[in-house]
């Protein structure tokens, strides 16, 4: 009986342990920059949870390029539409830019190929 319960203690620790590598595996997102021609590039991570950041302000008119990093193997992460465009695959860990200019007013919804992850651009 006493071995019973240490091999169901040491299941539960080792349970721990890997789900709190997995929360620790997921990656600061870079920094946002700006370029000489004023298009702002929006490092987008794809992980577990869906998008990161999943809401980016921009203004009226702006170039922006989203960069999707995939982070996840989930199958939700495969793919993303930008507004009416094409549906892109995400390769893992690959970055995929994607160029988008803000409509002068509205917003830009963005989503996984079966739309359970979904983005926005809010224009201000």
């Amino acid at each position: 009986m006493r071995k019973f319960v240490w091999l169901a203690v040491a299941a539960l620790a080792v349970a721990g342990c890997e789900k709190k590598q997995d929360q620790a595996a997921k990656p600061p997102r870079a920094a946002e920059t700006v370029a000489a021609d004023g298009t702002r590039t929006v490092p987008v991570n794809v992980n577990d949870d869906g998008y990161d950041p999943a809401r980016i302000k921009a203004k009226p008119g702006e170039k922006l390029d989203l960069v999707f990093t995939r982070h996840t193997k989930a199958a939700c992460g495969e793919q993303v539409k930008v507004a009416d465009g094409p549906v892109i695959d995400l390769p893992v860990g690959q970055p995929v830019k994607v160029a988008v200019t803000v409509p002068a007013k509205g917003e830009v919804r963005f989503a996984c190929g079966m739309d359970m992850y979904q983005g926005t651009i809010l224009v201000e």
